[in-house]
């Protein structure tokens, strides 16, 4: 596990510091050489966790259901007019805030996994993203996640490098916690120092702690791959979302980095002024569409070994709330993107919006399990077999299949 304390904190410690370098300094420590046994694709899966329940209803509208616009006065899309949807089959249509994702979808790079949940069907968002992140049956298993233990579970291969993972941000996300080693990276929250000050401090340093010295020079390496430079100046960095996905892109696209990363993406809980095709939802898919942008430029090299996962707890109710919101549900959407997703569709076995035909007569029913989505980008990027997917990575899923076909 990763200690992702930032390196920009005030007075950090000595042992802080050397505490971290097993896992953020780690860095070093992999083979220069890392690169896939001859014949093997050389794979990345980066999944990114959309915390707070995305509305799947508004980001990939159902508009062919003759039920949808009835449900969502004030908040539905539409085929026409200003902030019109973005036609994806004919019956879905991709919400206007995501045309990276509209272009990539056209190229046959991106698809939709619709009507999908987790095997949870409470309405909880602590229970619902520990269900999600550490792929477990039920809540309360909290030891380790599901990425992590696929990490764990990726057989050796010669020439490859250590089986590690990349977390972004300050705190690990749960689904990268476990046995296998996470390496660690956010943006620092403070300006950064100059590069004359930090080779001042590294002289310091190298002068009486050999060791921190080493710890504080790997992290500086680490620092100057995802700005994209190196240690004497790079490019000016993105700020927000994008930075941070551009930083997360660079780690990934190393020839000796990480090929498996996660991050977690708060505040999609959207009670109240939701929005429409404008407002407060389309402005998260809008920080969304952006970081889908950073990681296609920056991942370039090595998309068409790529594919992203997006996720979200649960999805929210079928009907607009009285403050033009929607309150936590159960089905919703999740995508999938990268070079190497066999996409250009909707996967969807539509449960229709009819009161008859939603979950407790009030969300979207879910018909795919999302852990059968995962298990299947698993299988194919990787070759995991179903056998060891279902006792290593989500234990009690022997009867559920991995969904095919996801992977060119």
């Amino acid at each position: 596990m990763s200690d992702h304390a930032d390196l920009c904190e005030t007075h950090p410690s000595r042992r802080r510091i050397l505490g971290t370098a097993g896992a953020l300094f780690a860095w070093s420590a992999i083979p220069r050489t890392a690169t896939a046994a001859p014949g093997a694709r050389d794979a990345r899966l980066v999944v990114v966790v959309l915390r707070g329940a995305l509305d799947g209803l508004s980001a990939v509208a159902p508009l062919g259901d003759p039920a949808y616009a009835d449900l969502r006065p004030g908040i539905a899309l539409t085929r026409d007019g200003p902030g019109a949807a973005l036609p994806l089959d004919g019956f879905f249509a991709l919400h206007p805030a995501l045309p990276t994702f509209a272009r990539l979808y056209a190229a046959r790079q991106a698809l939709v996994v619709h009507a999908c949940a987790t095997g949870y069907r409470e309405r909880s968002h602590f229970d619902g993203q520990d269900v999600l992140e550490s792929g477990q049956p039920g809540p309360g298993h909290t030891a380790s996640g599901w990425l992590n233990r696929l990490v764990a579970a990726l057989p050796a291969g010669e020439g490859i490098a250590p089986r590690t993972a990349l977390g972004v941000g300050v705190v690990p996300p749960l689904i990268l916690r476990g046995p296998a080693p996470v390496l660690g990276w956010a943006p620092p929250r403070m300006p950064r120092a100059s590069d004359e000050l930090a080779r001042r401090v590294l002289a310091l340093y190298e002068a009486g702690d050999p060791a921190l010295a080493a710890s504080l020079a790997r992290g500086l390496d680490v620092d100057a791959l995802a700005k994209g430079g190196s240690k004497e100046g790079g490019p000016k960095e993105a700020g927000g979302l994008r930075g941070l996905a551009e930083g997360a892109a660079r780690l990934v696209a190393a020839d000796d980095g990480p090929r498996i990363a996660a991050l977690a993406l708060d505040g999609w809980d959207t009670h109240a002024n939701e929005g429409g095709a404008t407002g407060r939802l389309a402005g998260l898919l809008g920080g969304l569409d952006g970081v889908f942008s950073a990681f296609a430029e920056v991942l370039a090299p090595r998309w068409a070994d790529t594919a992203i996962l997006v996720v979200t707890e649960f999805g929210r109710t079928a009907r607009v709330n009285g403050t033009t919101g929607t309150d936590h549900g159960t089905g919703t959407v999740a995508f999938l993107l990268g070079g190497a997703v066999r996409g250009g569709r909707v996967l969807a076995d539509w449960p229709g919006l009819a009161p008859a035909q939603l979950h407790q007569g009030r969300d979207l029913a879910p018909t795919t399990d999302l852990r059968a989505v995962a298990k299947g980008l698993a299988a194919d990027l990787f070759g995991l077999s179903p056998a060891v997917l279902a006792r290593s990575v989500f234990p009690g899923t022997e009867a559920l299949r991995p969904v095919g076909g996801l992977v060119v």
